[in-house]
Protein backbone atom coordinates (compact mmCIF):
# COMPACT_ATOMS: atom_id res chain seq x y z
CA UNK A 1 0.00 0.00 0.00
CA UNK A 2 1.35 3.40 -0.99
CA UNK A 3 1.84 5.92 1.83
CA UNK A 4 1.86 9.40 0.27
CA UNK A 5 -1.27 8.88 -1.80
CA UNK A 6 -3.78 11.25 -0.20
CA UNK A 7 -5.98 12.94 -2.80
CA UNK A 8 -6.97 16.59 -2.79
CA UNK A 9 -10.42 17.24 -1.35
CA UNK A 10 -13.09 17.25 -4.02
CA UNK A 11 -16.26 19.26 -3.64
CA UNK A 12 -18.93 20.87 -5.79
CA UNK A 13 -18.49 23.92 -3.56
CA UNK A 14 -15.99 26.44 -4.91
CA UNK A 15 -16.28 29.36 -2.48
CA UNK A 16 -17.57 30.29 0.98
CA UNK A 17 -20.97 28.66 1.41
CA UNK A 18 -23.82 30.98 0.52
CA UNK A 19 -25.81 29.76 3.53
CA UNK A 20 -23.14 30.39 6.15
CA UNK A 21 -24.32 33.87 7.18
CA UNK A 22 -27.87 32.67 7.70
CA UNK A 23 -26.69 29.66 9.71
CA UNK A 24 -24.44 31.79 11.94
CA UNK A 25 -27.20 34.29 12.58
CA UNK A 26 -29.50 31.47 13.64
CA UNK A 27 -26.91 30.13 16.09
CA UNK A 28 -26.26 33.58 17.51
CA UNK A 29 -29.97 34.20 18.03
CA UNK A 30 -30.61 31.00 19.99
CA UNK A 31 -28.26 29.64 22.70
CA UNK A 32 -27.10 26.05 22.33
CA UNK A 33 -28.88 24.20 25.13
CA UNK A 34 -28.31 20.50 24.45
CA UNK A 35 -27.72 18.68 27.76
CA UNK A 36 -24.08 17.92 28.52
CA UNK A 37 -23.33 14.21 28.69
CA UNK A 38 -22.54 12.81 32.17
CA UNK A 39 -19.43 11.07 30.79
CA UNK A 40 -17.96 14.36 29.57
CA UNK A 41 -18.87 16.08 32.85
CA UNK A 42 -16.89 13.41 34.72
CA UNK A 43 -13.93 13.62 32.35
CA UNK A 44 -13.95 17.41 32.58
CA UNK A 45 -13.99 17.38 36.39
CA UNK A 46 -11.11 14.92 36.49
CA UNK A 47 -8.83 16.84 34.15
CA UNK A 48 -9.58 20.23 35.68
CA UNK A 49 -8.71 18.86 39.13
CA UNK A 50 -5.18 18.36 37.83
CA UNK A 51 -4.76 21.97 36.73
CA UNK A 52 -3.36 24.41 39.28
CA UNK A 53 -5.29 27.30 37.65
CA UNK A 54 -2.00 29.17 37.39
CA UNK A 55 -0.46 27.80 34.21
CA UNK A 56 -1.99 29.05 30.95
CA UNK A 57 -4.26 26.54 29.20
CA UNK A 58 -3.64 25.12 25.75
CA UNK A 59 -6.38 23.00 24.16
CA UNK A 60 -5.62 20.57 21.34
CA UNK A 61 -9.20 20.13 20.16
CA UNK A 62 -9.87 16.83 18.44
CA UNK A 63 -6.34 15.61 19.12
CA UNK A 64 -6.78 12.20 17.47
CA UNK A 65 -3.85 9.91 18.25
CA UNK A 66 -2.18 12.70 20.21
CA UNK A 67 1.03 13.39 18.30
CA UNK A 68 0.11 17.06 18.23
CA UNK A 69 -0.60 17.16 21.96
CA UNK A 70 2.86 15.82 22.73
CA UNK A 71 4.54 18.23 20.32
CA UNK A 72 2.60 21.21 21.65
CA UNK A 73 3.36 20.28 25.27
CA UNK A 74 7.07 20.23 24.42
CA UNK A 75 6.83 23.50 22.50
CA UNK A 76 4.91 25.23 25.32
CA UNK A 77 6.38 23.76 28.54
CA UNK A 78 4.87 26.54 30.67
CA UNK A 79 1.33 25.60 29.58
CA UNK A 80 -1.09 22.97 30.82
CA UNK A 81 -1.85 21.13 27.57
CA UNK A 82 -5.10 19.21 27.14
CA UNK A 83 -5.62 16.86 24.19
CA UNK A 84 -9.33 16.11 23.83
CA UNK A 85 -10.85 13.50 21.55
CA UNK A 86 -14.04 11.45 21.68
CA UNK A 87 -12.32 8.23 20.60
CA UNK A 88 -10.63 6.13 23.27
CA UNK A 89 -9.04 4.04 20.51
CA UNK A 90 -7.25 7.06 19.07
CA UNK A 91 -6.19 8.46 22.44
CA UNK A 92 -4.86 5.13 23.68
CA UNK A 93 -2.70 4.35 20.66
CA UNK A 94 1.06 4.29 21.08
CA UNK A 95 2.77 7.65 21.21
CA UNK A 96 6.08 8.78 19.68
CA UNK A 97 7.96 9.34 22.93
CA UNK A 98 7.02 9.87 26.54
CA UNK A 99 4.11 12.05 27.54
CA UNK A 100 5.47 15.34 28.95
CA UNK A 101 4.39 16.14 32.53
CA UNK A 102 2.40 19.17 31.35
CA UNK A 103 0.24 17.15 28.92
CA UNK A 104 -2.96 15.25 29.62
CA UNK A 105 -5.36 13.35 27.36
CA UNK A 106 -9.11 13.49 27.82
CA UNK A 107 -11.71 11.27 26.24
CA UNK A 108 -14.72 13.54 25.94
CA UNK A 109 -17.31 14.98 23.60
CA UNK A 110 -15.49 18.08 22.35
CA UNK A 111 -18.71 20.08 21.93
CA UNK A 112 -19.62 19.49 25.57
CA UNK A 113 -16.04 20.07 26.72
CA UNK A 114 -15.97 23.52 25.10
CA UNK A 115 -19.29 24.40 26.75
CA UNK A 116 -18.12 23.27 30.18
CA UNK A 117 -14.99 25.40 29.89
CA UNK A 118 -17.10 28.42 28.98
CA UNK A 119 -19.60 27.81 31.77
CA UNK A 120 -16.66 27.65 34.18
CA UNK A 121 -15.42 31.05 33.06
CA UNK A 122 -12.21 29.54 31.68
CA UNK A 123 -10.16 31.44 29.13
CA UNK A 124 -7.77 29.58 26.88
CA UNK A 125 -4.34 30.93 26.09
CA UNK A 126 -3.90 28.82 22.96
CA UNK A 127 -6.39 26.74 21.01
CA UNK A 128 -5.57 24.38 18.14
CA UNK A 129 -7.93 22.82 15.57
CA UNK A 130 -5.72 20.60 13.44
CA UNK A 131 -7.24 19.08 10.32
CA UNK A 132 -10.87 18.78 11.39
CA UNK A 133 -13.14 16.67 9.20
CA UNK A 134 -13.85 19.02 6.25
CA UNK A 135 -17.31 17.62 5.44
CA UNK A 136 -16.86 18.78 1.82
CA UNK A 137 -20.35 18.17 0.44
CA UNK A 138 -22.39 21.34 0.04
CA UNK A 139 -25.09 19.95 2.32
CA UNK A 140 -22.55 19.30 5.08
CA UNK A 141 -22.12 22.93 6.13
CA UNK A 142 -23.72 22.49 9.57
CA UNK A 143 -21.29 19.67 10.33
CA UNK A 144 -18.22 21.88 9.91
CA UNK A 145 -17.09 23.53 13.15
CA UNK A 146 -17.88 27.04 11.92
CA UNK A 147 -21.39 25.87 10.98
CA UNK A 148 -22.05 24.09 14.27
CA UNK A 149 -24.23 25.59 16.99
CA UNK A 150 -21.27 25.46 19.41
CA UNK A 151 -19.15 27.81 17.28
CA UNK A 152 -19.97 31.02 19.20
CA UNK A 153 -19.10 29.26 22.48
CA UNK A 154 -15.83 28.05 21.00
CA UNK A 155 -14.82 31.58 20.08
CA UNK A 156 -15.89 32.94 23.47
CA UNK A 157 -13.08 30.90 25.07
CA UNK A 158 -10.63 33.45 23.67
CA UNK A 159 -6.93 32.91 23.25
CA UNK A 160 -4.88 32.49 20.11
CA UNK A 161 -6.81 30.12 17.88
CA UNK A 162 -5.00 28.21 15.12
CA UNK A 163 -6.72 26.17 12.43
CA UNK A 164 -4.87 23.96 9.95
CA UNK A 165 -6.50 22.23 7.00
CA UNK A 166 -5.75 20.88 3.54
CA UNK A 167 -8.94 22.43 2.08
CA UNK A 168 -8.71 26.13 1.29
CA UNK A 169 -12.48 26.64 1.39
CA UNK A 170 -12.68 25.32 4.95
CA UNK A 171 -10.05 27.84 6.08
CA UNK A 172 -11.72 30.69 4.20
CA UNK A 173 -15.12 29.85 5.66
CA UNK A 174 -13.72 29.55 9.15
CA UNK A 175 -11.99 32.93 8.88
CA UNK A 176 -15.16 34.51 7.47
CA UNK A 177 -17.24 33.06 10.30
CA UNK A 178 -14.82 34.25 12.99
CA UNK A 179 -14.91 37.77 11.56
CA UNK A 180 -18.71 37.78 11.49
CA UNK A 181 -19.11 36.50 15.04
CA UNK A 182 -16.20 38.19 16.82
CA UNK A 183 -15.14 41.08 14.60
CA UNK A 184 -11.61 39.68 14.44
CA UNK A 185 -9.90 39.51 11.06
CA UNK A 186 -6.82 37.47 10.21
CA UNK A 187 -5.43 36.10 6.95
CA UNK A 188 -5.47 32.55 5.66
CA UNK A 189 -2.07 31.51 4.36
CA UNK A 190 -0.19 28.52 3.02
CA UNK A 191 2.64 27.03 5.02
CA UNK A 192 5.27 24.32 4.89
CA UNK A 193 6.50 22.20 7.77
CA UNK A 194 9.57 20.06 8.37
CA UNK A 195 8.06 18.60 11.54
CA UNK A 196 4.37 17.76 10.99
CA UNK A 197 2.20 18.01 14.10
CA UNK A 198 -0.16 15.19 13.14
CA UNK A 199 -0.07 12.03 11.00
CA UNK A 200 -2.57 13.70 8.66
CA UNK A 201 -0.32 16.72 8.26
CA UNK A 202 2.59 14.45 7.40
CA UNK A 203 0.55 12.47 4.89
CA UNK A 204 -0.92 15.54 3.21
CA UNK A 205 2.51 17.16 2.99
CA UNK A 206 4.14 14.03 1.58
CA UNK A 207 1.29 13.67 -0.93
CA UNK A 208 2.17 17.11 -2.29
CA UNK A 209 -0.95 18.84 -1.05
CA UNK A 210 -1.09 22.51 -0.11
CA UNK A 211 -1.50 23.11 3.61
CA UNK A 212 -3.47 26.10 4.90
CA UNK A 213 -3.20 27.87 8.24
CA UNK A 214 -5.33 30.50 9.95
CA UNK A 215 -4.28 32.10 13.24
CA UNK A 216 -6.41 34.68 15.05
CA UNK A 217 -6.09 36.46 18.41
CA UNK A 218 -9.46 36.28 20.16
CA UNK A 219 -8.33 37.96 23.38
CA UNK A 220 -9.49 41.40 22.34
CA UNK A 221 -12.18 42.60 20.00
CA UNK A 222 -11.52 44.91 17.09
CA UNK A 223 -13.16 48.29 16.78
CA UNK A 224 -16.69 48.03 15.55
CA UNK A 225 -17.07 44.38 16.55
Amino acid sequence: MMYANSRDIRSAQDDVHSGLARLLDRHLAAPFTRPVSPATQEAYAAVMAGWDRQRPLLLDAGCGVGWSTLALARAYPEHFVMGVDQSSDRIERGKPGEVPPNAVFVRADLVDFWRLLLADGIRLDRHFLLYPNPWPKIGHLARRWHGHAVFPDMLALGGTLELRTNWRIYADEFAWAVARVSGRNAPVSTFETETPLTPFERKYRDSGQTLWRYVVDLNTQSAGA
